[in-house]
Protein backbone atom coordinates (compact mmCIF):
# COMPACT_ATOMS: atom_id res chain seq x y z
CA UNK A 1 0.00 0.00 0.00
CA UNK A 2 1.51 3.20 -0.99
CA UNK A 3 1.71 6.50 1.26
CA UNK A 4 3.08 9.65 1.69
CA UNK A 5 6.66 8.94 0.87
CA UNK A 6 5.96 6.94 -2.22
CA UNK A 7 4.06 9.60 -3.73
CA UNK A 8 7.45 11.45 -2.79
CA UNK A 9 9.46 9.08 -5.31
CA UNK A 10 6.64 9.44 -8.04
CA UNK A 11 6.51 13.05 -7.59
CA UNK A 12 9.09 14.51 -5.52
CA UNK A 13 11.18 15.64 -8.56
CA UNK A 14 8.28 17.40 -10.28
CA UNK A 15 8.02 21.08 -9.50
CA UNK A 16 4.91 23.24 -8.73
CA UNK A 17 5.52 24.22 -12.19
CA UNK A 18 5.31 20.85 -14.03
CA UNK A 19 2.42 19.39 -11.55
CA UNK A 20 -0.08 21.40 -9.77
CA UNK A 21 -0.45 21.53 -6.39
CA UNK A 22 -2.72 18.93 -4.41
CA UNK A 23 -4.00 17.86 -1.42
CA UNK A 24 -1.40 15.45 -0.64
CA UNK A 25 1.17 18.31 -0.91
CA UNK A 26 -1.50 19.95 1.60
CA UNK A 27 -1.06 17.10 4.03
CA UNK A 28 3.28 16.73 3.60
CA UNK A 29 3.20 20.65 4.16
CA UNK A 30 0.49 20.45 7.22
CA UNK A 31 2.77 17.73 8.77
CA UNK A 32 5.87 20.01 8.74
CA UNK A 33 4.53 22.14 11.46
CA UNK A 34 4.87 19.36 13.89
CA UNK A 35 8.91 19.77 13.39
CA UNK A 36 10.66 21.24 16.70
CA UNK A 37 12.33 23.96 14.61
CA UNK A 38 13.46 26.00 17.42
CA UNK A 39 16.29 27.84 16.35
CA UNK A 40 16.24 26.32 13.30
CA UNK A 41 13.45 28.57 11.43
CA UNK A 42 13.35 32.16 12.14
CA UNK A 43 9.92 33.24 13.97
CA UNK A 44 10.02 36.52 11.63
CA UNK A 45 8.23 36.98 8.32
CA UNK A 46 10.87 39.07 6.92
CA UNK A 47 13.48 36.27 6.91
CA UNK A 48 13.59 33.01 5.08
CA UNK A 49 15.64 29.71 5.30
CA UNK A 50 14.67 26.89 2.20
CA UNK A 51 13.64 23.39 3.74
CA UNK A 52 16.90 21.86 2.09
CA UNK A 53 18.91 24.58 4.30
CA UNK A 54 16.38 23.52 7.61
CA UNK A 55 17.21 20.12 7.32
CA UNK A 56 20.89 20.32 7.33
CA UNK A 57 21.07 22.78 10.67
CA UNK A 58 18.23 20.38 12.41
CA UNK A 59 20.23 17.29 12.10
CA UNK A 60 23.11 19.21 12.89
CA UNK A 61 21.66 19.12 16.48
CA UNK A 62 20.77 15.48 17.79
CA UNK A 63 18.88 16.93 20.85
CA UNK A 64 16.28 18.14 17.73
CA UNK A 65 16.08 14.83 16.10
CA UNK A 66 15.15 13.54 19.92
CA UNK A 67 12.17 15.73 20.47
CA UNK A 68 10.34 15.06 17.47
CA UNK A 69 7.03 13.78 17.80
CA UNK A 70 7.39 10.73 15.65
CA UNK A 71 10.52 8.91 14.09
CA UNK A 72 8.60 9.08 10.63
CA UNK A 73 8.74 12.92 10.97
CA UNK A 74 12.10 12.51 10.81
CA UNK A 75 12.20 10.98 7.66
CA UNK A 76 9.30 13.02 6.01
CA UNK A 77 11.72 16.12 6.42
CA UNK A 78 14.64 14.18 5.10
CA UNK A 79 12.67 13.26 2.08
CA UNK A 80 11.09 16.31 1.45
CA UNK A 81 14.70 18.30 1.74
CA UNK A 82 16.21 15.44 -1.02
CA UNK A 83 13.03 16.60 -3.29
CA UNK A 84 12.71 18.97 -6.63
CA UNK A 85 9.47 19.62 -5.56
CA UNK A 86 9.76 21.12 -2.27
CA UNK A 87 13.72 21.07 -1.38
CA UNK A 88 13.86 25.13 -2.31
CA UNK A 89 10.43 26.26 -0.51
CA UNK A 90 10.91 28.59 2.35
CA UNK A 91 10.73 28.41 5.85
CA UNK A 92 9.07 31.42 7.94
CA UNK A 93 7.11 32.56 10.71
CA UNK A 94 7.87 29.25 13.12
CA UNK A 95 5.88 30.03 16.27
CA UNK A 96 5.90 27.04 19.29
CA UNK A 97 3.91 28.00 22.36
CA UNK A 98 3.09 26.16 25.34
CA UNK A 99 1.63 27.73 28.30
CA UNK A 100 0.61 25.70 31.33
CA UNK A 101 -0.73 28.33 33.17
CA UNK A 102 -3.37 29.21 30.27
CA UNK A 103 -3.44 25.85 29.32
CA UNK A 104 -2.60 26.87 25.85
CA UNK A 105 -0.43 24.40 23.57
CA UNK A 106 0.17 26.64 19.81
CA UNK A 107 2.61 25.85 16.94
CA UNK A 108 3.19 26.85 13.29
CA UNK A 109 4.72 27.71 10.33
CA UNK A 110 4.40 29.39 6.93
CA UNK A 111 5.82 27.61 4.15
CA UNK A 112 6.27 29.98 0.97
CA UNK A 113 5.33 27.57 -2.01
CA UNK A 114 6.29 29.96 -4.87
CA UNK A 115 6.41 33.84 -5.50
CA UNK A 116 3.03 35.35 -3.16
CA UNK A 117 1.90 31.97 -2.66
CA UNK A 118 2.07 31.03 0.89
CA UNK A 119 0.73 27.21 2.64
CA UNK A 120 0.25 28.62 6.53
CA UNK A 121 0.68 25.03 8.35
CA UNK A 122 -0.94 24.64 11.95
CA UNK A 123 0.64 21.94 14.43
CA UNK A 124 -1.93 19.74 16.31
CA UNK A 125 -1.66 18.56 19.55
CA UNK A 126 2.10 17.78 20.46
CA UNK A 127 3.09 15.89 23.41
CA UNK A 128 2.67 17.77 25.88
CA UNK A 129 -0.19 17.21 28.70
CA UNK A 130 -1.00 20.17 28.51
CA UNK A 131 -1.56 20.43 24.57
CA UNK A 132 -4.27 17.34 25.21
CA UNK A 133 -5.91 19.51 27.94
CA UNK A 134 -6.59 21.90 25.66
CA UNK A 135 -8.29 19.61 23.39
CA UNK A 136 -10.67 18.61 25.57
CA UNK A 137 -11.34 21.81 26.38
CA UNK A 138 -13.16 22.34 23.22
CA UNK A 139 -15.89 20.15 24.17
CA UNK A 140 -17.23 22.91 26.60
CA UNK A 141 -15.34 26.19 25.64
CA UNK A 142 -15.07 28.18 22.49
CA UNK A 143 -12.31 29.95 21.91
CA UNK A 144 -9.88 27.81 23.47
CA UNK A 145 -5.99 29.83 23.74
CA UNK A 146 -4.56 28.15 20.72
CA UNK A 147 -7.67 29.55 18.36
CA UNK A 148 -7.38 32.81 19.66
CA UNK A 149 -3.99 32.45 18.72
CA UNK A 150 -4.58 31.22 15.35
CA UNK A 151 -6.97 33.95 14.28
CA UNK A 152 -3.84 36.79 15.75
CA UNK A 153 -1.06 34.38 13.18
CA UNK A 154 -2.92 34.69 10.54
CA UNK A 155 -3.78 38.30 10.60
CA UNK A 156 -0.49 39.28 11.63
CA UNK A 157 0.27 36.93 8.47
CA UNK A 158 -2.50 38.85 5.95
CA UNK A 159 -0.60 42.03 7.43
CA UNK A 160 3.32 41.44 6.60
CA UNK A 161 2.31 38.96 3.73
CA UNK A 162 1.55 39.76 0.19
CA UNK A 163 -0.46 37.19 -1.97
CA UNK A 164 -2.65 34.46 -1.23
CA UNK A 165 -2.63 31.62 0.90
CA UNK A 166 -3.44 28.03 1.72
CA UNK A 167 -4.40 27.34 5.38
CA UNK A 168 -4.03 23.74 6.94
CA UNK A 169 -3.43 21.48 9.34
CA UNK A 170 -3.71 17.76 10.79
CA UNK A 171 -5.78 16.68 13.78
CA UNK A 172 -6.14 20.14 16.14
CA UNK A 173 -4.03 21.58 13.59
CA UNK A 174 -7.20 21.19 11.08
CA UNK A 175 -9.16 22.85 13.49
CA UNK A 176 -6.91 25.80 13.99
CA UNK A 177 -6.68 26.22 10.22
CA UNK A 178 -10.52 26.56 9.73
CA UNK A 179 -11.16 28.63 12.74
CA UNK A 180 -8.71 31.02 12.33
CA UNK A 181 -9.90 31.18 8.69
CA UNK A 182 -13.08 31.99 10.31
CA UNK A 183 -13.00 34.73 12.35
CA UNK A 184 -9.45 36.45 10.67
CA UNK A 185 -10.32 39.92 8.95
CA UNK A 186 -12.67 40.17 6.68
CA UNK A 187 -9.32 41.06 3.87
CA UNK A 188 -7.22 38.43 4.95
CA UNK A 189 -9.98 35.88 4.90
CA UNK A 190 -10.94 36.78 1.00
CA UNK A 191 -6.86 35.69 0.66
CA UNK A 192 -6.91 32.66 1.52
CA UNK A 193 -7.52 30.41 -1.91
CA UNK A 194 -8.34 26.77 0.67
CA UNK A 195 -8.50 25.62 3.99
CA UNK A 196 -6.92 22.15 4.55
CA UNK A 197 -8.89 20.24 7.97
CA UNK A 198 -7.07 16.53 8.06
CA UNK A 199 -8.95 14.62 10.31
CA UNK A 200 -9.24 17.53 12.81
CA UNK A 201 -12.43 17.93 15.35
CA UNK A 202 -15.35 20.06 14.33
CA UNK A 203 -17.08 22.61 16.38
CA UNK A 204 -19.93 24.06 18.30
CA UNK A 205 -23.24 25.23 16.74
CA UNK A 206 -22.12 29.17 17.09
CA UNK A 207 -18.72 28.83 15.19
CA UNK A 208 -21.08 26.91 12.88
CA UNK A 209 -23.66 29.39 12.48
CA UNK A 210 -21.48 32.34 12.52
CA UNK A 211 -20.99 34.59 9.40
CA UNK A 212 -17.41 34.39 9.16
CA UNK A 213 -17.49 30.48 9.02
CA UNK A 214 -20.54 30.46 6.27
CA UNK A 215 -17.53 32.98 4.57
CA UNK A 216 -15.25 30.48 4.29
CA UNK A 217 -17.37 27.18 4.25
CA UNK A 218 -16.66 26.40 0.67
CA UNK A 219 -13.22 26.62 1.18
CA UNK A 220 -12.69 24.26 3.51
CA UNK A 221 -11.67 20.42 2.36
CA UNK A 222 -12.20 17.83 5.29
CA UNK A 223 -10.73 14.72 4.90
CA UNK A 224 -10.88 11.74 7.49
CA UNK A 225 -9.90 8.35 7.52
CA UNK A 226 -12.71 5.12 7.34
CA UNK A 227 -12.49 4.60 10.90
CA UNK A 228 -11.60 8.20 11.97
CA UNK A 229 -12.90 8.96 16.12
CA UNK A 230 -10.74 12.64 16.27
CA UNK A 231 -12.31 13.85 13.03
CA UNK A 232 -15.38 13.45 14.07
CA UNK A 233 -15.66 14.89 17.50
CA UNK A 234 -18.06 17.78 17.49
CA UNK A 235 -19.99 18.52 14.66
CA UNK A 236 -18.95 19.10 10.64
CA UNK A 237 -21.29 21.26 8.64
CA UNK A 238 -18.82 21.25 5.88
CA UNK A 239 -18.70 17.70 3.77
CA UNK A 240 -15.81 15.22 4.69
CA UNK A 241 -14.10 13.25 1.95
CA UNK A 242 -13.37 9.24 3.67
CA UNK A 243 -9.95 8.15 2.22
CA UNK A 244 -7.95 4.83 2.96
CA UNK A 245 -6.11 4.50 5.94
CA UNK A 246 -4.40 0.46 6.44
CA UNK A 247 -4.14 1.13 10.09
CA UNK A 248 -7.25 -0.14 12.47
CA UNK A 249 -9.21 2.01 14.98
CA UNK A 250 -7.51 5.00 16.81
CA UNK A 251 -4.62 4.50 15.00
CA UNK A 252 -5.73 6.05 11.49
CA UNK A 253 -5.26 9.55 12.72
CA UNK A 254 -2.05 8.97 11.77
CA UNK A 255 -1.52 10.27 8.54
CA UNK A 256 1.24 8.49 7.35
CA UNK A 257 -1.22 5.17 7.15
CA UNK A 258 -3.13 7.22 4.27
CA UNK A 259 -3.25 5.34 1.35
CA UNK A 260 -2.33 7.37 -2.27
CA UNK A 261 -2.22 6.31 -5.50
CA UNK A 262 -0.44 8.27 -7.82
CA UNK A 263 -1.48 12.14 -7.27
CA UNK A 264 -4.49 10.92 -4.73
CA UNK A 265 -5.61 9.62 -2.08
CA UNK A 266 -7.64 6.60 -2.50
CA UNK A 267 -11.31 7.51 -1.46
CA UNK A 268 -14.27 5.41 0.12
CA UNK A 269 -17.41 6.11 -0.25
CA UNK A 270 -18.33 6.66 3.45
CA UNK A 271 -17.00 6.17 7.31
CA UNK A 272 -17.39 2.61 8.41
CA UNK A 273 -19.94 1.45 11.02
CA UNK A 274 -17.27 1.65 14.30
CA UNK A 275 -16.64 5.05 13.00
CA UNK A 276 -20.18 6.12 13.17
CA UNK A 277 -20.90 4.24 16.70
CA UNK A 278 -18.20 6.17 17.94
CA UNK A 279 -19.77 9.22 16.90
CA UNK A 280 -23.21 9.40 17.74
CA UNK A 281 -21.79 7.49 20.94
CA UNK A 282 -19.45 10.54 21.84
CA UNK A 283 -21.80 13.13 20.23
CA UNK A 284 -24.96 11.97 22.76
CA UNK A 285 -22.53 12.03 25.23
CA UNK A 286 -21.36 15.54 25.23
CA UNK A 287 -24.49 16.44 24.45
CA UNK A 288 -25.92 15.10 27.50
CA UNK A 289 -23.66 17.02 30.01
CA UNK A 290 -23.99 20.81 29.83
CA UNK A 291 -20.72 22.82 29.88
CA UNK A 292 -20.32 22.73 33.98
CA UNK A 293 -20.15 19.16 33.81
CA UNK A 294 -17.70 18.67 30.63
CA UNK A 295 -15.46 21.37 32.65
CA UNK A 296 -15.50 19.64 36.04
CA UNK A 297 -15.01 15.95 34.60
CA UNK A 298 -12.18 17.15 32.38
CA UNK A 299 -10.77 19.21 35.16
CA UNK A 300 -10.72 16.52 37.52
CA UNK A 301 -9.65 13.75 35.45
CA UNK A 302 -6.29 16.18 34.21
CA UNK A 303 -6.00 17.04 37.91
CA UNK A 304 -5.31 13.31 38.42
CA UNK A 305 -2.54 13.21 35.68
CA UNK A 306 -1.09 16.71 37.13
CA UNK A 307 -0.17 14.60 40.89
CA UNK A 308 2.22 12.60 38.69
CA UNK A 309 4.25 15.74 37.55
CA UNK A 310 4.75 14.80 34.00
CA UNK A 311 4.77 17.19 31.39
CA UNK A 312 4.48 15.41 28.28
CA UNK A 313 3.12 11.58 27.34
CA UNK A 314 6.32 10.21 27.45
CA UNK A 315 7.28 11.31 30.75
CA UNK A 316 4.20 9.73 31.75
CA UNK A 317 4.84 6.35 30.51
CA UNK A 318 8.43 6.41 30.82
CA UNK A 319 7.81 6.56 34.62
CA UNK A 320 4.24 4.53 34.18
CA UNK A 321 4.63 2.13 37.44
CA UNK A 322 5.65 5.10 39.78
CA UNK A 323 3.13 7.31 37.75
CA UNK A 324 0.11 4.80 37.71
CA UNK A 325 0.41 4.41 41.96
CA UNK A 326 -0.10 8.29 41.91
CA UNK A 327 -3.13 8.24 39.59
CA UNK A 328 -5.01 5.22 41.87
CA UNK A 329 -4.26 7.43 45.21
CA UNK A 330 -5.17 10.51 43.67
CA UNK A 331 -8.64 8.56 43.10
CA UNK A 332 -8.89 7.42 46.19
CA UNK A 333 -7.96 10.78 47.85
CA UNK A 334 -10.39 12.40 45.45
CA UNK A 335 -13.56 14.42 47.51
CA UNK A 336 -16.83 13.00 47.58
CA UNK A 337 -18.40 15.98 45.03
CA UNK A 338 -15.49 15.33 42.35
CA UNK A 339 -15.58 11.45 43.30
CA UNK A 340 -19.74 11.52 42.08
CA UNK A 341 -18.93 13.80 39.03
CA UNK A 342 -16.62 11.25 37.52
CA UNK A 343 -18.98 8.61 37.86
CA UNK A 344 -21.76 10.19 36.74
CA UNK A 345 -20.20 11.48 33.83
CA UNK A 346 -18.73 7.85 32.98
CA UNK A 347 -21.58 5.90 33.61
CA UNK A 348 -23.54 8.20 31.10
CA UNK A 349 -20.97 7.54 28.67
CA UNK A 350 -21.73 3.78 28.77
CA UNK A 351 -25.22 4.47 28.16
CA UNK A 352 -24.98 6.12 25.49
CA UNK A 353 -22.49 3.19 23.74
CA UNK A 354 -24.98 1.28 24.97
CA UNK A 355 -27.72 3.29 22.87
CA UNK A 356 -25.95 3.79 20.37
CA UNK A 357 -25.30 -0.25 19.94
CA UNK A 358 -29.00 -0.95 20.05
CA UNK A 359 -29.00 1.56 16.56
CA UNK A 360 -26.65 -0.04 15.08
CA UNK A 361 -27.33 -3.65 15.33
CA UNK A 362 -30.89 -4.28 14.63
CA UNK A 363 -32.58 -7.21 16.78
CA UNK A 364 -33.03 -10.44 14.78
CA UNK A 365 -36.63 -11.69 14.19
CA UNK A 366 -37.33 -14.41 16.70
CA UNK A 367 -36.44 -18.04 14.73
CA UNK A 368 -38.73 -20.99 16.07
CA UNK A 369 -37.30 -24.78 15.44
CA UNK A 370 -39.11 -26.07 12.08
CA UNK A 371 -39.45 -22.70 10.93
CA UNK A 372 -38.28 -22.58 7.06
CA UNK A 373 -36.08 -19.15 6.05
CA UNK A 374 -36.76 -17.90 2.88
CA UNK A 375 -33.90 -18.25 0.73
CA UNK A 376 -32.71 -14.41 -1.34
Amino acid sequence: MANLFDYLEWRGDLTLGQAPFNDIDSLILSRLSYLPFDHVVPASLQSRITIAEASKLFFASEEASVRAIMKDDIHLLKAVAASDRFRDMNLMGYVNQVDFEDEKQFSAVVIEMDQDFFYVSFRGTDDTIVGWKEDFNMSFTTPVPAQEEAVRYLERIGNTLPGRFIVGGHSKGGNLAVYGAAFCPKEVQDRIAAVYNNDGPGFDAAVLESEGYQNIRHKIKTFIPQSSVVGMLLQHEEEYIVIHSTQIGLMQHDLYSWEVVRDQFVYLDTITDSSKFIDRTLKTWIANLDPEQREQFIDGLFSILEQTNARTLKELTENWYSNARVILKSFKDMDESMRQTMSETLSLLFKCAKQSMSISIPKPRPFHFGERKESK
